[in-house]
């Protein structure tokens, strides 16, 4: 167990679900300290977009589902909140009137927690997140990607603009961020606005691999690359929404059918238990097009199958 018992969440069998304020997985609501091991994070970011907004109602609305989560890993047996202190720390500040001032806000917010030694888990917010992200915590060292998507974000620009959701793994390679030989994008489909559209990601080295190679490759096999490629090393792991099928993640900005099943991606994230969880996000999660919920629900179950891991890792390298 922690030394400091105060990390512990609500305790479901004790405290109804419904009841109290809610907070990302019931834990801690906790200022930025040194005590934090893994962060649970807001980004109510929004101003990336291009199509529909209402990503920055992502954070509020995923931690109301996140009540649903209870403490112990069904499969891995793992107790996240009984090997490390896990906690929320609210949301990154932004600014809605400005897109470039709130990247800058961001990333000051993100730098503050790498300082503190914390592995951030964040939910969105638009995909122009993961930049300030892996600004603050891949400056020192790039870092293996594990990037589910529908789309390969590498844009050279959009509307032209430089930094929005469509370019960020283009940009995080230009600034260092990125080890191109430890990237694997999983999920692409859909129309494109050109034949250029996922050409960079091919030209520079990422392996990528479409929903077309998902479904010949077989789960299995798509998870032996995923742990090949990501070898050994810091990996952060960034997961639009709209990579997963919209029959079970209605509630996102730009939904492209026939992705990845949910129940895929958990094993998927499940086989990275013993690497070097550096950061997460969840992205592009606009509760407004949902009114079942379900993709909240989802979204709260996959941030505890990312938290379990991270937990294990710190629990391996504090020994």
């Amino acid at each position: 167990m922690p030394e400091n018992k105060k990390f512990q969440p609500v305790d479901p069998a004790v405290v109804p679900r419904f009841a109290d304020v809610a907070t990302f997985l019931r834990t801690l609501r906790h200022d930025i300290t040194e005590d934090v091991d893994i962060g649970l994070v807001g980004v109510p970011f929004d101003l990336g977009l291009n199509y529909r907004t209402g990503a920055r109602q992502g954070p509020s609305a995923v931690r109301e589902a996140s009540r649903l989560i209870r403490r112990t890993h069904p499969s891995s047996g793992i107790k996240p909140f009984e090997i490390a202190n896990v906690a929320d720390l609210g949301d990154a500040p932004v600014n809605p009137m400005s897109k470039d001032k709130s990247i800058e806000q961001i990333q000051a917010f993100f730098d503050e927690l790498t300082a503190k030694g914390i592995i951030p888990i964040a939910v969105g917010g638009d995909h122009t997140i993961p930049l300030p992200i892996l600004r603050a915590v891949a400056g020192d060292r790039p870092a293996g990607i594990l990037h589910i998507d529908a789309h390969a974000d590498v844009l050279d620009s959009l509307c032209d603009d430089k930094i929005n959701h469509a370019t960020f793994m283009r940009r995080a390679l230009e600034e260092g961020l990125v080890d191109k030989d430890r990237v694997i994008q999983i999920g692409m489909r859909g129309s494109r606005f050109s034949a250029d559209d996922v050409k960079y990601s091919y030209d520079v080295g990422y392996n990528v691999i479409t929903m077309d190679e998902y479904e010949e490759m077989g789960r299995n096999a798509v998870i032996e690359q995923v742990r090949s490629v990501l070898g050994e090393g810091p990996i952060y792991i960034s997961c639009d929404i709209d990579g997963l099928d919209p029959a079970y993640m209605p509630g996102t900005g730009v939904p492209e059918i026939g992705g990845i099943l949910p129940r895929d991606l958990q094993v998927i994230i499940r086989s990275l238990q013993g690497k070097e969880i550096i950061g997460a996000d969840f992205s592009e999660i606009s509760p407004c097009f949902d009114p079942t919920g379900i993709t909240c629900i989802t979204v709260a179950n996959l941030m505890f199958e990312i938290l379990c891991v991270a937990a294990d890792y710190v629990a391996r390298r504090d020994q």
